[in-house]
C-alpha cells in the first residue's frame, strides 16, 4: 500500500482547493488553514480538516511536520514569518506557488539556520489538475523530497513529478516552463490571427481540432484553443488585455543575465505588454487560452459583462 502523509495546507484558491481534493483522493490527511469560511463546507466535504487558527493546525501535525503554502509570491515571506516560529528542526515548509527562484534560495538559506527544510514545488496544471494531475518540478534537499514524495505522487500523473536539484531548482524549471508557454501561446495566436484575416472563411475551431490529429503542432494548448473557439467562435466576448503573472519577465531577465538568446520568449512577453493597447484577434486568443488553462481573469469586451 502506498504510504500516506499528513499535510498542513494554506491557500485554497483555484488550484489549491483542487489539490486538497486530489490529496484526499490519495487518502492523505490534509488540515487546511481557514481564511475564507465560505470554503469550509467544500473542504470538509472531501474529508479534509479545517483549522481556524495556525497554532491549532501546527499542533495537529506529526513530525516531521509538513506545511504546504499555495499562495501568491508576494505573500510567501509573510506566511513564512507566521509559520516558521511554530516549526522545529527537521520540519518541512513547501512553496507550491510561482516564486522567483532567487527568492526561494534566500528563503531556504534563512530557514536552514533553524534546520527547517524548504522545498520548492513548481506546479503546472491549472484548473485541470484535479482531473489529469499536476506536473511537479521539485527543488530542495533530497531527503525532504523523499519524505514528501507520497503526496507528490498523488498530486501528479504518472511520471509527472521530478526532483530537479537543490533549493530553487524546482522554481527555476517552472520559470523556464512558463516562458516556453508564453512563446507557444504567441505562436498559436499569430497563426489563428493570420487565418482569421485571410481571404477564406476558415473554420477555425475545426482546424484546431484537425491539427490535434497527428499534426506536429498538436498539444493541450491547441485543445484549449478549440474549446475557446467553440464557446466564442470570433472571440468577440473578450477584450485583448493579456496579463502576465511574472514568470515570463523572470525568464526574459534570466536570458539577459546569462547572455542566452531567447527572442521568442522575450517577444511573447512584449506582446502581452502590447495587448493593453491593442484588440487584435491574436491577443484575444492569448486571453482566451489563459482563461482556458488557468481560469485567469479576462476583460470582457465592452457590452459583454458576462463573458
Amino acid at each position: 500500500m502506498t504510504p500516506t502523509v499528513t499535510l498542513g495546507f494554506q491557500g485554497l484558491g483555484k488550484m489549491g482547493l483542487n489539490m486538497v481534493r486530489r490529496l484526499r483522493g490519495g487518502n492523505h490527511r490534509v488540515i487546511c488553514l481557514g481564511r475564507s469560511p465560505e470554503k469550509r463546507p467544500e473542504v470538509e466535504a472531501v474529508g479534509a480538516e479545517w483549522a481556524s487558527e495556525l497554532d491549532d493546525l501546527i499542533a495537529e501535525l506529526p513530525g516531521p511536520r509538513m506545511y504546504w503554502m499555495m499562495v501568491p509570491s508576494d505573500a510567501v515571506d509573510d506566511v513564512i514569518g507566521r509559520v516558521s516560529p511554530l516549526l522545529a528542526a527537521g520540519d518541512i515548509l513547501i512553496d507550491g506557488g510561482n516564486s522567483h527562484y532567487k527568492d526561494t534560495i534566500r528563503r531556504a538559506e534563512a530557514l536552514a539556520s533553524d534546520s527547517i527544510r524548504y522545498v520548492d514545488v513548481g506546479t503546472s496544471g491549472g484548473i485541470w489538475g484535479l482531473e489529469v494531475g499536476y506536473c511537479l518540478m521539485v527543488g530542495g534537499e533530497r531527503e525532504a523530497f523523499e519524505a514528501l514524495e507520497p503526496a507528490l505522487v498523488t498530486l501528479a500523473p504518472p511520471d509527472g513529478c521530478l526532483y530537479c536539484g537543490p533549493s530553487g531548482a524546482g522554481h527555476y524549471v517552472k520559470m523556464v516552463h512558463n516562458g516556453i508557454e508564453y512563446g507557444m501561446m504567441e505562436a498559436y495566436a499569430e497563426g489563428f490571427d493570420l487565418m482569421a484575416a485571410s481571404r477564406y472563411d476558415l473554420p477555425l475551431r475545426e482546424i484546431a481540432h484537425l491539427w490535434n490529429q497527428g499534426s506536429v503542432v498538436r498539444s493541450w494548448l491547441l485543445e484549449l484553443a478549440e474549446r475557446a473557439l467553440e464557446e466564442d467562435p470570433g472571440l468577440q466576448r473578450l477584450d485583448a488585455f493579456v496579463e502576465d503573472s511574472g514568470e515570463g519577465r523572470w525568464t526574459a531577465q534570466e536570458a539577459v543575465d546569462l547572455a542566452v538568446p531567447a527572442p521568442v520568449i522575450v517577444h511573447s512577453l512584449m506582446r502581452r505588454f502590447g495587448s493593453r493597447q491593442d484588440n487584435s484577434f491574436a491577443l484575444r486568443m492569448l486571453a482566451a487560452l489563459r482563461r482556458q488553462f488557468g481560469g485567469h481573469a479576462v476583460k470582457p469586451a465592452e457590452g459583454e459583462g458576462g463573458a
